[in-house]
């Protein structure tokens, strides 16, 4: 399907096309995506009646986590097409500003017979019909000529389609409760004019009511209107702290307990059918396919928990599953999935189920993480399991108090269990406590049972894990105040 072509850039080896490719991101997918290059002789629209110069595929995922790739061009058969590189930039289009107003009054007329007014104002900008469109009113301050409204934050896009320069039309009322407000005044203004308000020096703007202002000759104003303060900043999104450089860190925990079943009988979830595939390992590819991306060395622990190893047949509930206890990485998905079929022979699996051991491994890397100045680090353990928790108390203790880290946990029942526990640990109906009554900071687990995704196509597996994770990351940063390590000024 092809999305869009760039103009032709003539006569030039050294191309930097001005068009924009405009493509909607969605984390949670894997969106594959192929640029190709053709020489223009003739002025057909068909491709095929062009040279073909070399092409180049690649996620989407790729191009956002590196912000800007260069890659060598390849032919059809995968060899290169000669010297020719193309480099490919991301930029998010959607605009994140917000401002955030300071506003006060002074001498505003009096309205009411007795005592004074109660004014509120309204904000408008000029809306596509040339109308204009009510943005924001703040509340009532009640008898007072001189109000001072409470400071206000509301989206850039919102107040004047984020073109600073637009121009913005206030009013002033006196509130009544029977609806029939009075007009004080009004003025027009705009984001940048505003701007200029500084804390020491306010900007003062006349509220006029036009009016009065014919009928009286000495009118000046009804009163002014001070911007106290007006600072725009960014509220960053998923997309900023990715183009920003953070590194989602990915770790697997994968059970090993004797309720999976024996793995040489194929009645076991741990069974690898002649396919080459069980419920372990299509969890493992449908959520480590599209985290891959953005993990720049592509070098993940795998740990196995619940199960006896040898040579002396120790239970243990965080081992690494290559036997490298010093280096529990693997090399990709492709790594993990080695490993995993490796080490089945290798195990007897035995039990409890215990959780906190893995959750508390990845939560130590996490703390490490904390010690960040900018969001460069969030972890991601993904837990895959066939049934009940043995140490839920533990296990509820370590999820709140990893709540407070850059981290989120995913855990896929596999099998036909009862997986009641882990809609528990999911508090996405009520928030999750220890036991010692500590409630959790933000929900971060997200359990999905894999029956229900059976039959449905892989890619529907990772969507609905995946959906949740992107507003926990930008969460967890916002709620440390980390901005991303390099982003644009607002």
């Amino acid at each position: 399907l092809q999305l869009d072509r760039t103009e032709t850039a003539v006569n030039n080896l050294n191309p930097a096309f001005a068009k924009k490719f405009i493509v909607d991101y969605h984390f949670e997918e894997v969106q594959k995506l192929k640029f190709a290059l053709f020489d223009q002789d003739k002025s057909s629209m068909q491709l095929y009646e062009h040279d073909f110069l070399g092409e180049f595929s690649c996620t989407l995922g790729m191009i956002v986590s590196s912000k800007k790739i260069t890659r060598t061009l390849l032919l059809g058969n995968g060899k290169p097409a000669g010297k020719g590189m193309i480099t490919i930039a991301a930029q998010e289009l959607s605009d994140n500003r917000v401002i955030t107003l300071s506003m006060a009054g002074r001498k505003l007329d009096k309205k009411d017979l007795f005592g004074k007014s109660d004014p509120f104002l309204e904000f408008y900008k000029p809306g596509d019909d040339g109308k204009w469109m009510l943005v924001h009113r703040t509340e009532v301050i009640k008898y007072t000529l001189d109000p001072v409204w409470k400071p206000f934050t509301v989206p850039l896009v919102s107040l004047c389609d984020g073109d600073v320069e637009k121009q913005i039309k206030v009013m002033c009322y006196d509130y009544d409760s029977d609806g029939g407000h009075d007009f004080i005044g009004e003025f027009q203004t705009s984001v940048a004019r505003m701007s200029e308000a500084q804390d020491a020096f306010p900007l003062e703007l006349e509220c006029i009511n036009p009016k009065k202002q014919k009928k009286k000759k000495n009118y000046k104003n009804s009163g002014i209107i001070i911007v106290k303060s007006c600072k725009i900043t960014r509220d960053f999104s998923f997309l900023d702290y990715i183009l920003g450089g953070c590194q989602l860190m990915f770790t697997v925990g994968i059970d090993f307990t004797a309720s999976n079943g024996n793995p040489r009988d194929p009645s076991s979830l741990h069974y690898i059918n002649p396919m080459g595939t069980n419920e372990y390992l299509s969890a493992i590819w449908a959520v480590g396919q599209i985290i891959q991306d953005y993990d720049s060395d592509k070098m993940f622990p795998a740990l196995g928990f619940g199960a006896q190893l040898p040579p002396d047949w120790k239970v243990s509930h965080e081992f690494a599953i290559n036997f490298n206890p010093t280096n529990p990485f693997c090399s990709g998905v492709e790594g993990i999935v080695q490993a995993y079929s490796a080490c089945l022979p290798h195990i007897r699996f035995y039990g409890p189920t215990n959780f906190s051991p893995i959750i508390n491994h990845v939560a130590r890397f996490a703390a490490q993480a904390t010690q960040q100045e900018a969001a460069s680090q969030y972890f991601i353990l993904l837990i895959i399991t066939d049934g009940v928790i043995s140490d839920m108390d533990e296990t509820r203790h370590a999820v709140v108090q990893a709540s407070k880290l850059p981290m989120s946990i995913i855990i896929v029942g596999v099998g036909n269990a009862d997986f009641a526990a882990m809609e528990f640990l999911d508090g996405d109906s009520r928030v999750l406590r220890s036991y010692t009554g500590e409630e959790a900071a933000r929900d971060i687990v997200q359990f999905v049972p894999f029956r229900d995704f059976r039959n449905a196509p892989k890619e529907t597996l990772a969507k609905a894990v995946l959906a949740e994770l992107p507003q926990q990351v930008v969460q967890y940063f916002k709620h440390q105040n980390l901005p991303p390590i390099s982003s644009e000024p607002a």
